[in-house]
């Protein structure tokens, strides 16, 4: 699974030179740059160019940079993945997949690239074992909308089978799981909902349509200054309770086995990447 932070990622417009600029300077773990919805089909063209200047430009950090395509089943998909083969990018998104075959007609396309794949279809969502155990496939992010359409569901808890299906897949082969967008960009209080909850179903962190979403889904999906100092403890009363020659320790009254102890350091690890992140 990678490493790095993955707690929010923020869809940004390949062809709006603005937008590209502003990402630069905002706190976000991995921006999604879009050649596919963000764009109007007349843009399409225009855009692999006006992205590929700005990423050769830099300017993003330690910021995962990830390139969102038009489907390769589209008059643009080959040529976006053409020129995304040649852009300073970390991985290429791949929309509406189906199967592990559409993955493999990606790679043939763009051979030194890792891949991330838009969940968003039912065929999809069913296929998402044997698509998460692609050799090239590095995150899965769900399209919600898409999904919600296709199913014909008014709710998300209409689509919760499909969520933690793919985050299932995504666990058992060791990759991240993005969660889906929220639409109501000024619902601060909703985004906070919909945040705990991808978080506590598992999720490594969320895509999000606006900068304005960023801090709360960041806040969300980092450790609180709370956990941070439990599994401190945890780690400390483990190890003192086996240096007496036991298995267990006690915190808050709760047993601490090394399964929990795990938990415990990958928080830890998860705290300092966050940190080494935002003080780059």
């Amino acid at each position: 699974m990678e490493t790095r932070p993955a707690r929010s990622a923020l869809y940004i417009p390949g062809s709006k030179d603005r937008a590209l600029d502003k990402a630069r300077g905002l706190p976000v773990d991995i921006i999604l740059f879009d050649l596919e919805d963000a764009v109007a089909p007349d843009a399409k063209v225009g855009a692999r160019e006006t992205l590929t200047n700005a990423l050769a430009a830099g300017g993003y950090g330690p910021r995962q940079k990830i390139v969102r395509i038009n489907g390769l089943d589209t008059q643009w998909g080959a040529d976006d993945a053409a020129a995304v083969a040649n852009m300073d990018c970390d991985a290429v998104l791949l929309p509406k997949v189906d199967s592990p075959a559409d993955l493999d007609a990606l790679a043939a396309l763009i051979p030194d690239l890792p891949i991330w794949a838009m969940m968003e279809t039912p065929l999809g969502i069913l296929n998402a074992q044997s698509i998460a155990a692609h050799p090239r496939l590095a995150g899965f992010v769900m399209g919600t909308n898409d999904l919600a359409k296709d199913l014909n569901a008014r709710t998300r808890p209409a689509m919760m089978t499909a969520l933690q299906h793919c985050l299932l897949a995504a666990r058992a082969n060791r990759i991240t799981a993005l969660d889906g967008v929220y639409n109501a960009f000024k619902d601060d209080d909703g985004l906070a909902i919909e945040c705990a909850e991808g978080r506590d179903m598992g999720f490594d962190g969320k895509t999000l349509i606006h900068p304005a979403q960023v801090a709360i889904c960041n806040a969300a999906f980092g450790p609180s200054e709370d956990e941070i100092a439990l599994a401190e403890r945890q780690i400390a009363a483990f190890e003192t309770a086996e240096a007496e020659g036991q298995g267990v320790a006690v915190v808050d009254g709760k047993i601490v086995e090394n399964l929990h102890v795990v938990t415990a350091r990958a928080t830890l690890a998860k705290a300092a990447a966050i940190a080494t992140l935002e003080n780059s």
